[in-house]
Parts: structure tokens; C-alpha cells; sequence
């Protein structure tokens, strides 16, 4: 019976050319608005590590106090932290796995010495980051505590840098020189590319990597300093590296993995307990402030989802609801206009389930058929936001089997809602009324 109402489907569209065109191209534009900012919009917003997300957190602390113009979100907190809180975070080993870090660009001499050196940017931070973000590793494997204790100089790479340097051939137990220090190269990863990169959020979470990782505290000894987002109190006074580690100047980062709800709870006490100790010493003459944020809730509190496609997302549905009550009143004019087959049909003896079904399925033909048309205004609207949004972002703008998926069902919901009533009304024909009127 499907084959005999996709036949009888096919044929009532055809009778009409113009008013099938016209749904089509109303459920496609529709489809086309809506999917090239979903497609953007899922990019953004979608967890980049969801087999770990609900284990991994980012401690904050109000280190800066209420203070004008500082780099704060929502609840006051600001986004970074001081050297000495991450420190002390480390040394009290308060989750089962932890890792402060910060972003720090590195001077590097190619094993070619015809090649002039390239400058590289990076990760400073501890061992516990690779097994805790599960980074995968294609030579060698992560550094160990032990090593982030003898600051020693030790990097990983990523696949793309060691590709550039090595021709990806296994560099692991070579030395490579970084600044005027020899590394030792103790690992290279697989392809790795959270997207957006939220253990460290910033300019370009989506579009850039980092590509080596050296230890936390090689990197202190060899005093890098971080290439973004270091806010110190005007104040301070900061004259040199030690005064700066001293200060309450915010740079860097801490994530923490805590696998059940009873180490949440413990660790969130830990940083009350830590604040309110702050305090007390009178580092801290404000009252403790402290939150444990989760991958998402940390990627909403950094506003990595620009406000833009928020709204432009919430315009595109408006635009499909839009397309949707056009498709509804071209159909209704489709069906009246072949009232009188509908009346013949149920002459004959077709049941208003019949009827219902023969309308569906023209409307599930009429919604691939704007799918297709969709997923190519879809793939232009793409092409356009390239052109306007920020390098970082243009990343987004892929069209991926998902997307393509969700286009096709969106398509099909949207035209069998719009059918709906015209259907309603087409089964509601009398045949008596209609033959007489032949």
C-alpha cells in the first residue's frame, strides 16, 4: 500500500507543478535558514570530551576581590588564577587527579640546521593533564610526577608539529632545542582536537591547538611568561618574575578530576575551606567566594558560544515557523483544488484513513524534496558565514553526516505538520457533494 500512495502521491503533485513548487521552496528556505545556524550553533555548543565531561572541573576563587574593570563573569569570579592558589592546589592533592597550566610560546630549532627556527605555541603544565583529558599518544606516552618534581626538561609534541619537524617519523629519545635548551622528546600525540579547546578557552578555542606540552615547573624555572591573559592590580608593583609569582596577578588555569559525587563534594569543601583560610591570614579581606564548575557549565560561564548565534539560531526558527504556515496555506489550496479526486476516491470506497494516509505521504515527499533544496541553501548560507565571522569561528561552518541527518528530519517533521490541516480539511470532502458538482 506505501508504493500505491507514493504513486498517487506523485501523480497529484505533478497535476499541479506551480503549488508544489512552491511548498518545496517554502520548506526549503525554511530548512536552509534553520540548519546553517544549527549547524554553527551544535559546533559551538556540543561537549568536547563526553565521556569524561561530568568528572572534570575547574576550580574558581575571588582573588582579585570587588575591584572596577576587573576580567570577571556572572558571579563576579574571575576567569584565572594566581600562582600561588594553583600551587597550593597541586601540593594538596585534594582530587584524584589535577594539573595547573598556562598558555607560553616556545623558540624552536629544527633538527634541520638549514631550516630557520619557528616559534611555537604551547602548554605549561603537569603530567595529570594527558591521562585526565584522555589525550591520546601515537609515540611514547605522557611525562610523571616524578619528572613534574625534577622539573625536568621533557616535551610532548603534537602529531601536526612533529609531521613539520621530524616528518612524523618516531622522534621519541630525541632532543630537540628549545629556546637555548635541549629536550628531551618523551611523547607525540595522536590527532587530538577538542573543539572548542575548554581546558583553556580563550581567542581562538576553536581554530587553534597547542602544539608541544612542556612541565609546570620547567617552564617556572625557565621564567616563560604567559602570551595572554595576564591581569595584575596596577598597584602590585611587579618589578621582576619572583614578585610576580608572589602577586596576586592571574594567568593560569586548574582542572581537576573528581569521579564521583562524594570527591565533588569533598573538593568543593577543600576550596571553601582553603578561601576561608585566605582569608583569616589576610590575604583575602574579602569574604571567601569560590565555584567548582563542570566542562559545560565552565564553557557557558566563558561565553564560548557567541551571543550572535544565539540569536541568529533563535531567528532561524522563527523563519522556519514562518515557512511552515506558508507551506500550510499552499497545501490547503493543493488539496482543494483536487477536491473533487478526493470525492471520487471516497465514492469508490477509500476510508478517511485512506484519505489521511495519501496526504501524509505527499507530505513526507514534498519534505525530501525541501530537505534536499535545504541542505543546498544550507551549504550557501555556510559559505556566506565564512565570510563574515571570525577566523576562529569558520571552523564551525562544516557540514557533517549529523547535520545533513537532522536536516532531513526537520524537513519531514515540519511538512507533516504543516499537512495537518489540509489533510484535516481533505478528509472532511463529501462524495455526494463532489460527484454532483463534476
Amino acid at each position: 500500500m506505501f508504493g500505491y500512495y507514493v504513486g498517487l502521491a506523485l501523480r497529484g503533485l505533478r497535476r499541479n507543478i506551480a503549488l508544489t513548487a512552491l511548498m518545496v521552496i517554502a520548506i526549503g528556505v525554511g530548512i536552509g535558514a534553520l540548519m546553517t545556524m544549527l549547524t554553527i550553533f551544535r559546533a559551538a555548543s556540543g561537549d568536547p570530551i563526553p565521556e569524561k565531561s561530568a568528572r572534570l572541573f575547574a576550580p574558581q576563587i575571588d582573588n582579585i576581590g570587588p575591584r572596577p574593570n576587573a576580567p570577571q563573569s556572572g558571579d563576579r569570579l574571575p576567569l584565572f588564577l594566581t600562582y600561588l592558589d594553583v600551587t597550593a592546589w597541586m601540593h594538596a592533592h585534594a582530587a584524584v587527579r589535577q594539573a595547573a597550566m598556562y598558555p607560553t610560546t616556545f623558540s624552536i630549532t629544527p633538527p634541520d640546521p638549514d631550516r630557520n627556527p619557528i616559534v611555537a605555541y604551547g602548554l605549561a603544565t603537569y603530567g595529570d593533564f594527558f591521562p585526565m583529558f584522555d589525550v591520546p599518544f601515537r609515540y611514547g606516552g605522557p611525562w610523571t610526577g616524578r619528572d613534574d618534581d625534577r622539573h625536568a626538561a621533557v616535551v610532548v609534541l603534537t602529531q601536526a608539529l612533529n609531521e613539520r619537524l621530524f616528518s612524523g617519523t618516531d622522534s621519541v629519545g630525541r632532543t630537540l632545542s628549545i629556546g637555548d635548551q635541549p629536550y628531551r622528546i618523551i611523547g607525540v600525540l595522536a590527532k587530538w582536537h577538542p573543539s572548542p579547546r575548554f581546558y583553556n578557552p580563550g581567542g581562538f578555542s576553536f581554530s587553534v591547538d597547542d602544539q608541544l606540552f612542556v612541565p609546570f615547573t620547567r617552564a617556572i624555572d625557565e621564567q616563560r611568561v604567559t602570551y595572554m591573559n595576564l591581569t595584575c592590580d596596577r598597584a602590585s608593583g611587579i618589578r621582576n618574575w619572583e614578585a610576580m609569582l608572589l602577586s596576586n596577578c592571574i594567568w593560569m588555569r586548574f582542572w581537576v578530576e573528581l569521579p564521583t559525587a562524594r570527591d565533588v563534594a569533598n573538593y568543593r569543601a577543600f576550596l571553601r575551606n582553603y578561601a576561608a583560610d585566605q582569608q583569616r591570614s589576610g590575604r583575602f579581606p574579602w569574604a571567601p567566594h569560590v565555584a567548582l564548575r563542570s566542562v559545560t557549565q565552565w564553557l557557558s560561564y566563558n561565553h564560548i558560544v557567541p551571543p550572535a548565534v544565539d540569536t541568529l539560531t533563535g531567528v532561524s526558527f522563527a523563519v522556519l515557523a514562518v515557512c511552515i504556515l506558508n507551506a500550510i496555506g499552499v497545501m490547503l489550496a493543493s488539496v482543494m483544488t483536487r477536491a473533487g479526486a478526493v470525492g471520487v476516491r471516497r465514492a469508490m470506497g477509500a476510508t478517511r484513513a485512506a484519505i489521511f494516509a495519501q496526504c501524509m505521504v505527499e507530505a513526507a515527499v514534498i519534505g525530501l524534496a525541501g530537505a534536499v533544496l535545504g541542505l543546498g541553501l544550507t551549504r550557501l548560507g555556510l559559505v556566506g558565514c565564512r565570510a563574515v565571522l571570525d577566523r576562529d569561528l569558520t571552523v564551525l561552518t562544516r557540514l557533517h553526516g549529523t547535520d545533513v541527518l537532522i536536516a532531513i528530519a526537520a524537513s519531514l517533521a515540519a511538512t507533516l505538520l504543516a499537512g495537518l490541516y489540509p489533510t484535516w480539511r481533505a478528509m472532511q470532502v463529501q462524495p455526494a457533494l463532489q460527484l454532483k458538482t463534476l
